[in-house]
């Protein structure tokens, strides 16, 4: 049986921002990457130089794209670019929350909640993409 699922995402945009730190998927970008520091805090020291350190690292980047996209708002297509980098680092942090599930260093709750807002992340950045001049 083939179903057909029809999404809609309600998403809260703030119009005319003059601060990159004050755009919500900024805000939501550097929740996630504070969340993923305090928790990634108990993963194995195994993991320091692996899964700890490229979590880290993408959810941090995610963050310094986003600003360095709103730096270069004067230029659609550079604006486009660094936000494209942001959505290509939102997914792989995406990815390694994946990875800390099931390697068992996270609850299936912690997980469900991190994508969740992950996920997010990404429908406002690809926002971002999609309407430059928005923004």
């Amino acid at each position: 049986m083939n179903k057909q699922y029809n999404f809609v995402v309600a998403i809260d945009y703030e119009m005319a921002v003059t601060n990159f730190r004050e755009a919500r998927a900024y805000k939501l970008a550097y929740e996630l990457a504070m969340e993923i520091f305090e928790i990634s805090k108990s993963y194995p020291k195994e993991e320091r130089y692996s899964l700890t350190d490229q979590i880290r690292r993408s959810s941090r980047s995610v963050c310094a794209n986003i600003g360095e996209a709103y730096r270069k708002k004067a230029y659609p297509a550079h604006f486009v670019s660094k936000s494209t980098d942001a959505d290509s680092e939102n997914t792989e942090t995406g990815v390694w929350i994946d990875f800390s599930f099931s390697c068992k260093y996270i609850s299936a709750e912690i997980h469900k909640k991190l994508r969740a807002k992950n996920s997010e992340i990404g429908n406002l950045i690809n926002h971002m993409i999609n309407h430059p001049d928005l923004y």
